[in-house]
């Protein structure tokens, strides 16, 4: 008999359960964003890395993505074929070649998220000091985590 998929992680803490249901809410919303910019996902999050890390090589982006750099090479071709990526040679070593978000990508990207993020500043600035000071503490350490994982 199989073990039921729903029972494996009883007894969890009720703010592990918070943190789950919005990953979960975040990989939705990176496919309603993705629709709204008329876009596939991993193109979306291409230019959101893009416009958050600044210009990257290939195999930089690919990690970002968590995809192989040959799946990145195809898409940065698609992307800068629609005209929302372009390629350029590094200036202090010339072999080296970046991709840069176009501004018709950065403004797609702004225009689709600016509103969001709007929303979370006002639920965030709505917090005490003190409050701050423990969900800064608690997402320090939550990114630790996820970083370690």
């Amino acid at each position: 008999m199989r073990d039921d998929p729903s029972q494996a992680f009883t007894g969890l803490d009720p703010a592990t359960l918070a943190v789950r249901d919005m990953i979960g809410g975040s990989r939705e919303l990176v496919g309603r964003m993705a629709v709204r910019m008329k876009m596939n996902p991993t193109d979306m999050q291409a230019i959101g890395a893009l416009v958050q890390h600044g210009p990257m090589g290939a195999t930089e982006l690919a990690g970002h993505l968590g995809i192989r750099t040959a799946s990145v090479t195809l898409l940065i071709d698609r992307l800068e074929r629609d005209g929302l990526v372009v390629r350029r040679r590094d200036s202090t070593d010339r072999r080296r070649v970046t991709v840069t978000e176009t501004d018709t990508a950065r403004q797609a990207s702004v225009q689709a998220w600016e509103p969001l993020i709007r929303r979370i500043d006002q639920v965030c600035t709505a917090l005490s000091d003190s409050e701050r000071q423990v969900v800064l503490g608690f997402f320090g350490r939550l990114n630790e985590a996820v970083a370690d994982g």
